[in-house]
């Protein structure tokens, strides 16, 4: 063996838990919402305005690794969304002239939007029976986040990871 091995020991199968992963909490009958995945996720929205062109959009989203984008006005309310998919839509159509369009010629003006206390299931469904994959959480009229349909999927994982634990803790001890 090399001389830097060192033999596990007991201290070292000892994970650090989460606050999620007592039994209290593991427990609890709470219900899953919005705000919570806002928690861990953050509260980063990346916009645009109508004016701006689908090129201006294109490269935020490829910098920004996103597949979506509020559409503001210049008083900072929402105007509409911009999906990777609306613009795929739109070059299938225009091929070798949209770049140039406005975000305001292809947005989606009628955005199903929802809140903070807003429980996951509801959305999930939402966004499900309408065929998208993102949707902005507003409080009031200010855009406070948005959530993925792959955000809820993996709350909701984590959720039976944890739920899993605890069954494995019941079992075992």
């Amino acid at each position: 063996m090399p001389s830097s091995y060192q033999a596990p020991s007991r201290k070292d199968k000892i994970q650090e838990k989460t606050h999620s992963q007592t039994r209290v909490t593991n427990a609890s009958a709470e219900t899953a919402t919005v705000g919570k995945i806002l928690v861990s996720k953050g509260k980063d929205v990346f916009s645009l305005r109508p004016q701006n062109t689908l090129h201006e959009a294109v490269v935020q989203l490829k910098e920004k690794r996103i597949g979506a984008l509020i559409v503001k006005d210049a008083a900072g309310k929402l105007q509409g969304i911009l999906s990777e998919r609306d613009i795929v839509r739109r070059l299938a159509e225009t091929p070798g002239q949209t770049l140039s369009q406005k975000v305001e010629d292809i947005m989606t003006r009628d955005v199903k939007t929802c809140s903070p206390e807003d429980q996951l299931i509801a959305v999930l469904q939402t966004m499900t029976k309408g065929k998208f994959r993102h949707m902005p959480v507003v409080n009031g009229d200010i855009v406070v986040g948005i959530v993925t349909i792959g955000d809820v999927v993996n709350y909701r994982l984590q959720e039976l990871e944890y739920e899993s634990l605890q069954l494995k803790q019941l079992i075992v001890g």
